[in-house]
């Protein structure tokens, strides 16, 4: 933004602290908006995608899967980083295909988050699919998630509750609940990623 020069910090020197198989962390020396060098230590991350997938009954397909960090099984919307050199749309179907055997044949483009701007650059596509037909999951080595179905309204009420505290399945509700109120628009493309209009 115009206008923000005075909060902006300036990259010095980049030191890698970790390079391992999923996480790349990284310490940077930047020069701060009043002259002064300090340290900024992150994760550097490929990015990802969510899938918001709309059954034509109304519901919505979520995922229950046990996050290590967390100790926990989690609620979540399906989701996945990017490969490299991926498009965000072919990372959604096949993330969306891959974790629940779902294939869809219209996507929307709703956003895009940022969970965790503290310490990370991980940046998550929001996508909405519709026109679900069901087929085979193809979980990857080591994954294991269960796929079930819940309307928008059971999904609030779990957030309210504190069952849902995965940070892009939170933002995942707030943009479910304004598309489906008729607050925010969706521009919808085909599976091959062309435009259908509203």
């Amino acid at each position: 933004m115009s206008g923000d020069e005075h909060l902006r910090e300036t990259p010095v020197a980049r030191a890698e602290l970790l390079r391992g198989h999923f996480l790349h962390v990284v310490r940077d020396t930047v020069r701060l908006p009043s002259g002064r060098e300090a340290t900024r230590e992150f994760v550097r991350h490929p990015g990802a995608v969510m899938v918001i997938g709309l059954l034509d009954d109304g519901r919505v397909v979520l995922e229950r899967q046990y996050r290590h960090p967390m100790g926990a099984v989690l609620i979540e919307f399906p989701a996945g980083k990017l490969d490299t050199g991926e498009h965000s749309l072919d990372c959604a179907q096949r993330e969306f295909r891959e974790e629940t055997g779902y294939r869809a044949r219209q996507w929307a483009l709703a956003g895009r988050l940022a969970p965790t701007v503290a310490y990370s650059d991980e940046s998550i596509d929001i996508w909405f699919a519709r026109g679900l037909e069901a087929g085979e999951r193809r979980l990857d080595e080591g994954e294991f998630l269960d796929v079930f179905l819940e309307t928008p309204a059971g999904l609030l009420q779990a957030c309210r509750r504190g069952e849902v505290v995965d940070s892009k399945t939170l933002v995942g509700a707030l943009w479910l609940q304004n598309v489906q109120s008729g607050a925010w628009a969706l521009d919808w493309l085909d599976s091959s990623g062309r435009p259908l209009g509203r």
